[in-house]
Order: C-alpha cells, then sequence, then structure tokens
C-alpha cells in the first residue's frame, strides 16, 4: 500500500457523512431535530480519525447562523438537513447487505468505478459534505500561516495566485462539482475540480490525491442567496475558510507521507 493510500485510509475513515441524491429523493430533516452546539469540536477530533468508526451522519460543527452572512442560515438548513441528510440515507440503502458496509470508505472510493452509479453518487456525497462543512468556521477567511503558506507560495508563487486558480476551477466547472486542494504523492499541491460527488480519491479522478480543502458549487450551496451568481458565492466562500483546520490536515498529511 502506498503511503498516500495509507493516510487517505486513516484520513477519509473520519470525514465520514454524506451521500447523493436527487431533487426527488430529498429527505426532509427538520432543523429542530439538529442539535447545532456552536461550540466546535477541536479540530484534532475533526482531522485525526479513527478507521473502526462507523458511517455516521456527523453534527454540524457550529450553529446554522454561524456563517451569515456569507453563507445564509436558511441555504445552511437546507443544504446540510435535507441534501446532506439524503445523501447520507441513500449512502447506507446504496451498501445495504453488501460486503460495503464493513470497509473502510477509502477503499470504497478506491475502487468506486466498479461499484454502482447509486454507491459512487451517494458515498461521494456522504465525504465531501462533511469534509465541507469542517473546512468552514464563523470569523474565519484571512490567509493561511505557517508551512501551508509556505507550500501554497511555492507551489502557486503566491496566495492571490492559488486563490485565482482555486476560485477559477469552481467558476468554471460545468454543471454541479467541487473545487479542491488537495497533496500528491510527492508531497505536491495542486488545484482541481470533480464534477458532481466525485472527489480526489476516488479511481475516477483525473488527479487524485489527499483533499485539504473543498468548496461544494453545487446550485444548493447558494441559490437561495446569489441565485445563479456562483462566482458571488466563490468570493463570499473566501470569508469562511477554516485555515487552522486545513493546515492541520496538509501537516498531517506531510507526516503520513512522510516529509515531515
Amino acid at each position: 500500500m502506498s503511503k498516500l493510500t495509507l493516510f487517505a485510509a486513516l484520513m477519509i475513515a473520519g470525514f465520514l457523512g454524506l451521500q447523493f441524491s436527487f431533487i426527488g429523493q430529498v429527505t426532509e430533516f427538520p432543523a429542530d431535530q439538529i442539535k447545532n452546539d456552536q461550540t466546535n469540536n477541536s479540530t484534532k477530533n475533526q482531522t485525526i480519525m479513527k478507521q473502526t468508526e462507523k458511517f455516521e451522519f456527523q453534527q454540524l460543527p457550529y450553529a446554522y447562523d454561524a456563517l451569515e452572512p456569507f453563507i445564509d442560515k436558511l441555504t445552511l438548513e437546507i443544504h446540510y438537513g435535507r441534501h446532506h441528510k439524503a445523501y447520507y440515507d441513500n449512502f447506507m440503502n446504496a451498501i445495504k447487505g453488501t460486503e460495503m458496509e464493513s470497509m473502510d470508505i477509502n477503499d470504497i472510493f478506491k475502487n468506486i468505478s466498479k461499484y454502482p452509479v447509486a454507491v459512487r453518487n451517494n458515498s461521494g456525497g456522504y465525504f465531501n459534505h462533511t469534509f465541507y462543512w469542517k473546512n468552514m468556521k464563523a470569523n474565519g477567511g484571512g490567509k493561511p500561516t505557517g508551512k501551508l503558506a509556505e507550500s501554497i507560495d511555492k507551489s502557486f508563487t503566491s496566495f492571490d495566485e492559488f486563490k485565482k486558480q482555486f476560485s477559477d476551477a469552481g467558476k468554471t466547472r460545468f454543471g454541479s462539482g467541487w473545487a479542491w486542494l488537495s497533496l500528491d504523492d510527492k508531497a505536491n499541491l495542486f488545484v482541481s475540480s470533480t464534477p458532481n460527488q466525485d472527489n480526489p480519491l476516488m479511481d475516477t479522478a483525473e488527479k487524485k490525491g489527499i483533499p485539504l480543502l473543498t468548496m461544494d458549487v453545487w446550485e444548493h450551496a447558494y441559490y437561495l442567496k446569489y441565485q445563479n451568481k456562483r462566482p458571488d458565492y466563490i468570493e463570499a466562500f473566501w470569508n469562511v475558510i477554516n485555515w487552522e483546520e486545513v493546515a492541520l490536515r496538509y501537516e498531517a498529511a506531510l507526516k503520513n507521507l512522510g516529509k515531515k
């Protein structure tokens, strides 16, 4: 097993919590049934996961209105409580009674092309959304510091150039999908985008890597506030990034690749 695969297996086992669905499959998940603790889970617990952890629909790490005014409360309620919950429910249904129930999600991803499309869509939605929630926070934004900042400058020449490339990955993604900052098996940072609910850990990805930061560019992530103005949502996203979490992911990735 390569170091990249080993780390991905360790890291992914904890970002579990998502699934894919079409609009007609969305499951109602009333807001008053979701407890939103204002106190964030520790970044250590968010980043370091156990392979034995079961698939679960994880609680948001902040209240619905915590990301205002950049991501509005109603959008977050619907996005998390309905879309994300539906992805989770559909993922559980898709793997019920199969060998995948006992598999690590990384093993599902690295063989995703062999599984039914419902597994690909729902497992990706399950993982991608949990990952997305955790790389945002109230009073976020600004710029990264330390080794992550140095690596971004080295890989992209400057933070502004990285911001442009990452934003463009979201703006130019045709239809629905995601923008990613990831680390490859040579410990190099790269920006990519994936369609639908795919991610860089899947064997179908154009470029594979360990994800560090993601941005959801499905319309349900922004249409209530920004209508069809995806670039406005993308510009707002830079104000809620949790760079501390991204830096922890980066440092953990380097360590597990033997680069630290």
